[in-house]
């Protein structure tokens, strides 16, 4: 029997692994799906979350709504001598036995002139921060197909704050069609605007500023204007400031009075006061005016000035303009039928059996009223199921109609020696 040696113990255990061979082919094509399933899964995550981002954020933190506009109701300025007739009034019913006055004679300085014009420097500091330039910048392709930009300026008033916006009233020319519009605060700050509404009839347009845009500080320095009213019956010969741009440049100011306030601006559809000062002003002039009691009275617009008094200061009155600020901040589109009209006179009524109502003076050409079939001449009486009794009657229900949808209109024709009724369907449209 032969020895098993040591070595040759464990001979027949011996095996040799060999490695499989890799399949690269079959390995790029692993790493390239697995690649391209993740670039897919990081798509769809980016779409989702920008799809779902908005709705968690406004589930979870909802914005809240902008606040109504609430603007004051029209008063008549109380003026201090007023004050002082009532006072004197009430003082002469109390007493029986009238009292001697004795007036001093009072010699005004240079001194006491230059206090009285830095009285209303200060006052004009105050109302500033409410002025604001705007400037709309649009964009053009010169001949030789080089870019190039133009900017137009106008100074605009912040009329209302709803908590999401500052509410600016401005000239429309300047940002119409603008690629971008920026408003310079009185204190420098410089912030995005949004145009909200447009009104083509007067050429005024509200813009919005996000005040999530602008720092606390930046906020402390701005304020909203109050509008007062310029439907006074003692308006004539009052002192005015004028601010904005009424040299034709921006943060001027100019002091005047109120030379007239009788003019009248008949536009279609609506009808507004023209206040005019004695105030030298550019042509193109722009800003606010206001009253000494820092009450805007209305807004500069030099288009309408008299041709014999072409750098006469003129300004659309804020009362009529109020009625036409809600909608346009809230980006709603004016009513337009294209009817210039007037109050029926008492005296007419009397003597010439006119009917109470408005009475048409002219009709814009192409205009849905011409469409519809209404005339100069014509007395309007009724629009859709409301009575109209005057000019303003019909402004005031037509802001009421729905554009786009048919409304009837009720007139009054002459007919020979008589009015007879007549009732005519109207398509009015939004204004452009």
């Amino acid at each position: 029997m032969s020895e098993i040696r040591p070595e040759q113990e464990f001979d027949f255990m011996k095996e040799k692994i060999k490695e499989r061979p890799i399949n690269k082919k079959k390995l790029i094509r692993r790493t390239i799906i697995t690649a391209s399933m993740a670039v897919v899964f990081g798509l769809v995550a980016c779409l989702t979350f920008l799809v779902l981002e908005p709705v968690f954020s406004n589930w979870l933190y909802p914005e809240e709504e902008p606040g109504p506009i609430v603007l004051p109701a029209e008063t008549e300025e109380m003026l201090p001598e007023d004050m002082l007739i009532e006072e004197n009034e009430s003082e002469a019913e109390s007493e029986t036995e009238p009292e001697t006055v004795i007036q001093a004679e009072i010699e005004l300085t240079v001194e006491d002139y230059q206090l009285l014009y830095e009285k209303l420097y200060t006052l004009a500091e105050e109302k500033s921060k409410s002025i604001v330039l705007v400037t709309g910048v649009k964009e053009d392709i010169d001949w030789f197909n080089n870019p190039y930009e133009t900017k137009g300026q106008t100074s605009g008033v912040i009329f209302a704050e709803n908590g999401k916006e500052y509410l600016i009233l401005v000239d429309k020319g300047p940002i119409e069609n603008a690629e971008s519009i920026q408003v310079r605060f009185r204190g420098g700050t410089q912030a995005a605007a949004q145009v909200k509404g447009v009104d083509s009839i007067t050429g005024l347009a509200v813009i919005g500023v996000a005040v999530k845009d602008l720092t606390q500080e930046q906020v402390e320095g701005i304020a909203v204007a109050e509008l007062g009213s310029s439907g006074g019956s003692k308006m004539l010969g009052r002192p005015v400031m004028a601010l904005g741009s009424p040299g034709g440049t921006g943060n001027s100011i100019a002091y005047g009075m109120i030379t007239s306030v009788g003019g009248t601006l008949h536009l279609p559809d609506s009808s507004y006061k023209l206040l005019t000062t004695d105030i030298y002003a550019s042509p193109q002039a722009s800003g606010v005016l206001f009253n000494m009691h820092g009450q805007v009275i209305g807004m500069i617009n030099e288009t309408y000035v008299n041709e014999n008094m072409q750098n006469q200061l003129c300004a659309i009155g804020i009362s009529e303009l109020k009625s036409i600020l809600p909608r346009l901040s809230g980006g709603e589109k004016t009513v337009y039928l294209g009817i210039y009209g007037m109050n029926v006179t008492t005296e007419a009524q009397e003597e010439l059996n006119v009917p109470m109502g408005t009475y048409v003076t002219e009709i814009a050409i192409g205009s849905p009223a011409m469409q519809a079939g209404i005339q100069s001449g014509d007395i309007l009486v009724k629009l859709g199921e409301a009575e109209i009794n005057s000019y303003q009657d019909y402004i005031t229900q037509l802001a009421e109609i729905t554009p786009e949808e048919s409304v009837s209109v009720t007139i009054m024709r002459q007919s020979q020696q008589e009015y007879r009724e007549v009732e005519l369907q109207v398509m009015p449209r939004r204004s452009e």
